[in-house]
């Protein structure tokens, strides 16, 4: 590893949907943050990083919730999330909210400055190239949007599956195209999102994979949807949960 900091203090904000749908995640993401060793914390005063507002055109609500944020996680040296969504939410749109607002504005650019999405903060800033597991299984992996276009993630997530022994990687003919979720795109606008779905779920099912993962929950949860619906047998997971070997639950979208 080459580390910035030889043993940062990180704050993990879980975001909502894996708080609220799957804390195995979270869990799964201390463990990989450890293995690259940080001293990890959970703020309980964390919130929505405000992304639903923001997108929604409600600004002034936005900036109440980044404010919170901003101050819940000022003493990390890191704050990191296991979605390139919110990642992007908080290092992209933080700043451009406070622009103009001179008591702020500075805040907002050094906070950004110090988040990271999970996957790229293992591999580009702590060095982490291999996690030292293994995986027996087809797997096919999804680039949200989010992680792509905004933070540049692409190679870091394969990097370190193809450090897990056992693990066979099948690349989507469309690995970078949209999943239709797009927050509050798939209520706005549910049969163009159910399209855009349709397509890339039959991707999936053309590589024959047993697993389909991701680094962002929302997308998951709509593919894991669509798949259940069409009675595809693809599991979804999150990256992290294979990264850190924590594959016990039931996948995304199944029950016990």
């Amino acid at each position: 590893m080459n580390p910035e900091i030889e043993r940062p203090q990180v704050g993990l904000f879980v975001t909502c949907l894996v708080d609220f749908f799957r804390p195995n995640i979270g869990f799964a993401a201390i463990k990989l943050l450890e293995m690259a060793n940080c001293d990890v914390e959970v703020p309980k005063a964390q919130t929505c990083c405000g992304q639903p507002a923001f997108n929604s055109g409600n600004r002034p609500d936005t900036q109440e919730i980044a404010k919170q944020v901003i101050a819940t996680f000022s003493q990390y040296d890191y704050v990191v999330a296991p979605s390139g969504s919110c990642a992007g939410m908080l290092s992209k749109h933080y700043p451009e909210l406070f622009r103009d607002d001179s008591q702020w504005s500075e805040k907002a650019v050094d906070f950004a400055g110090k988040v990271h999405e999970l996957i790229s903060f293992l591999v580009d800033v702590r060095g982490l190239n291999n996690v030292g597991g293994s995986y027996k299984g087809t797997v096919t992996y999804h680039d949200s949007c989010s992680g792509l276009r905004e933070l540049g993630i692409k190679e870091q997530p394969r990097q370190l599956l193809r450090s897990l022994h056992g693990l066979e990687l099948r690349e989507l003919e469309e690995c970078e195209s949209c999943c239709g979720f797009g927050g509050t795109f798939s209520i706005k606008y549910p049969e163009i999102s159910n399209a855009i779905v349709t397509r890339k779920t039959n991707d999936i099912g053309a590589t024959n994979a047993d697993l389909l993962l991701a680094g962002d929950l929302g997308c998951l949860l709509n593919m894991a949807g669509k798949l259940s619906r069409d009675g595809k047998r693809t599991k979804v997971r999150h990256i992290a949960e294979v990264l850190a070997g924590m594959t016990d639950t039931p996948p995304i979208g199944q029950k016990n």
